[in-house]
């Protein structure tokens, strides 16, 4: 009945599991399970500040075995049909763990402290600590800052370590293991605790160690020995093999013990792979709620903003550059809930449309500049270039005549236009980008964004084929976790090349509209420096209020 590898994609929502034919990559089976208590804002007696994203890590283990174990059962093949698995998932999401694998969060004296739960990547509680971060190894003239685009960023691991560290101690105290959610959910799976190479690399500063003590030292007295005993885990490289699936894990997924668990990546990374991207020249952005750019390259060229450049951190054998965006599809989303009135809604209703659907309808003939409208895409701060949290977005030219679809249009140029800043960083640094590929829900559903990303960045856009590229890619790790003599491969580049999936006949910029993106691109640099680089004291004062 031929061989299956089962890759596992952990969102910010939801939980995906697939099923894979490891000779023709196509999926016999998926599974998506919502996170059943979504983000957490409710804590006795504690006041959550709008910056925190918190969740809770039994929603990851129950979607788990709820997702793979329905995979299997729909799937009606037998689990000596599994050859491997593997997950990826969001990143710097950090859960502090207690004896025996259990979350800190889980026991009865910690249920009320928000800091013992799961901190989602986009928890940006740890602003301060991140800024002082940066500070201190610019003055020390710490040598891998500049593989970090020269600034700390809050979505970190050691910023959430250092936010918890200061405002919950008793937190880092009782905890055995500072993890990401990825290395803890493969724990689970294996019984055996090592971590993630490409997690550790990008999110926790690793270029093959830690930062000095000393560095650590002037952050908190406290925090080397934590680091020590606390964070220093075996790392393994993706592609290579964690462990094996123990029994107990079996029995729940309805697999055999003894499966190979591939090591984690982080779900933006994966879906490099799931696109097919086996060498440099194409980048590769994974769109969801927010959007990550990566590429892979020779050399570790220094590009101010980016979230790290990491041997090994996406591809053996390649540096793998990650930049991004953190709000995308938030953006989009941010529109359709506040910015789509009654009428609209009840149209939609009637004609069976997803208000998305209905916003670019409306957009059919609408050119670009026709809005009179140019956006920020900083809804939820800034991660690549400027890495500052505290800006806010911003919408100029609105009138009484200004409809809701312009608006939605203009915050989809806008994240082009972000990506746009981020591709020419790339260029300055002498990182040449050929082609872009999209992945992820956003561009399989909406034409309308593809369009307009390959207008705004006058290059030809490829598709991913698969929708699931990033649980694609997972599947290829725990493909590449077993046996050459049971899989025939022999590498995860040979993996990437045979099961990658990707459009091949790419959407191509049309001459008019991009004329008209320069110079509307013209104008969005225009307020991005002054906005992010001459006065953004404006922006950190409001978003202060807000808090």
């Amino acid at each position: 009945m031929g061989k299956y590898a089962i890759g596992v994609d952990y969102g910010t929502q939801s939980v995906r599991a697939i099923l894979v034919d490891i000779d023709t990559g196509k999926t016999a089976a998926e599974s998506v399970v919502e996170y059943a208590h979504g983000l957490l804002s409710g804590f006795p007696g504690k006041n959550v500040p709008r910056s925190y994203a918190l969740q809770d890590p039994m929603d990851y283990l129950n979607g788990l075995i709820e997702t793979v174990s329905a995979v299997m059962d729909r799937s009606g093949l037998g689990p000596e049909n599994v050859v491997g698995l593997a997950i990826d998932a969001t990143a710097s999401t950090l859960l502090p763990v207690g004896r025996n694998k259990k979350p800190l969060s889980e026991y009865p004296e910690f249920r009320s402290e928000p800091h013992a739960w799961l901190k989602l990547w986009k928890h940006h509680g740890g602003e301060a600590e991140a800024a002082r971060m940066t500070e201190i190894a610019s003055e020390m003239g710490e040598p891998w800052l500049e593989r970090y685009g020269g600034r700390i960023s809050s979505e970190w691991m050691f910023p959430k370590v250092l936010e918890t560290l200061h405002c919950a101690p008793q937190v880092v105290d009782r905890a055995d293991a500072l993890l990401e959610v990825m290395d803890w959910l493969t724990w689970i799976l294996t019984d055996h605790l090592t971590v993630s190479g490409c997690g550790r690399g990008y999110k926790a500063l690793v270029v093959e160690d830690f930062p000095s003590r000393e560095y650590l030292a002037r952050l908190d007295p406290r925090l080397p020995d934590i680091v020590c005993t606390k964070m220093n885990q075996p790392i393994l490289p993706v592609g290579s093999r964690a462990g094996v699936l123990c029994p107990e894990m079996a029995e729940k997924l309805h697999l055999l013990p003894g499966t190979p668990v591939g090591t984690p990546i982080i779900d933006a990374h994966s879906s490099v792979l799931g696109g097919g991207i086996t060498g440099p020249g194409e980048m590769m952005i994974i769109m969801g709620t927010s959007a990550c750019h990566l590429m892979l390259t020779e050399r570790a060229a220094g590009v101010p903003g980016i979230q790290g450049i990491v041997w090994d951190g996406i591809m053996p054998g390649w540096f793998g550059i990650e930049a991004g965006q953190s709000c995308v599809g938030d953006q989009f989303e941010w529109a359709v809930r506040n910015c789509f009135p009654e009428p609209y809604a009840r149209e939609a209703r009637e004609r069976g449309l997803s208000p998305h659907q209905l916003l670019t309808q409306k957009l059919e003939g609408v050119h670009a500049g026709d809005t009179g409208l140019i956006a920020l895409d900083w809804l939820n701060g800034v991660r690549s270039p400027l890495m500052d949290f505290e800006l806010n977005g911003l919408i100029v030219g609105l009138n009484l005549r200004t409809k809701p679809e312009e608006i939605y249009m203009a915050l989809v140029e806008s994240a082009a236009f972000g990506t746009r800043t981020i591709l020419e960083s790339f260029e300055k640094a002498g990182l040449p980008v050929r082609e872009i590929v999209l992945g992820g829900g956003i561009p399989a559903k909406n034409p309308f964004v593809v369009r307009t990303f390959a207008n705004v960045l006058r290059r030809p856009v490829r598709i991913c084929a698969s929708k699931q590229a990033s649980a694609l890619g997972a599947a290829m790790l725990g493909i590449c976790a077993a046996p050459e003599s049971v899989t025939g491969y022999g590498s995860l580049a040979e993996i990437v090349r045979r099961l990658g999936q990707v459009q091949q006949d790419p959407i191509r910029p049309e001459t008019a509209e991009a004329d008209v993106y320069d110079k509307l691109y013209a104008d969005y640099l225009e307020l991005h420096r002054y906005f992010g680089r001459e006065n953004p004291d404006l922006m950190h004062r409001l978003t202060r209020m807000h808090r």
